[in-house]
């Protein structure tokens, strides 16, 4: 039986955490959907959804058993519809855990079969979220141990404008 398995998220941007999460399944699953949706509970996001696709294309290239999608909707129907059997989430820490045990519960609930596994953070990322990513890029600060060299890129050029307006104004 081959197990297909999918790592869900924002991506906004896409991290070093979210990229040794994506390896780790790749070298775990037969095969792994990357799905990249834009999260209702977060306010709008820094990356258009293309600019994240692209940024995930870009450091995913080399696993060849990942694949990229898109997804609107409750993820377990997205999973269904596909024939992926494994839902995996990355966890930093013990507030990771309790929120994304509801949605596990949740999805077990209304899934018919599909499984959630948690993945925890390597030690060198736990502390990473793409939100403090952007904060950091946001004032100038080097966040290039955090996200790839694209996406650093891309983090820098978004915010380039902004960064030198503030200075401006002070």
């Amino acid at each position: 039986m081959t197990v297909r398995a999918v790592c869900p998220g924002s991506f906004d941007p896409v991290t070093h955490g979210h990229l040794d999460v994506i390896r780790r399944a790749s070298n775990t699953f037969d095969h792994v959907t990357v799905a990249c949706m834009r999260n209702v509970s977060k306010r709008g996001g820094l990356f258009e959804l293309d600019e994240r696709l692209e940024m995930l294309e870009e450091v995913t290239a080399d696993l060849p058993n990942v694949e990229l999608a898109v997804f609107k909707g409750l993820l377990v129907e997205f999973a269904r519809d596909n024939g992926i059997n494994v839902i995996v989430k990355g966890l930093r820490a013990v507030s990771d855990f309790e929120y994304e045990l509801q949605m596990a519960q949740m999805n077990h609930s209304i899934g018919g079969g599909i499984e959630t596994l948690f993945m925890s953070a390597n030690p060198d990322h736990s502390f990473l979220s793409s939100s403090l990513v952007k904060e950091v890029a946001r004032f100038g600060g080097d966040v290039s141990a955090f996200v790839p060299p694209g996406v650093e890129k891309r983090l820098l050029a978004k915010y380039a404008e902004t960064h030198v307006k503030s200075h401006d104004e002070s």
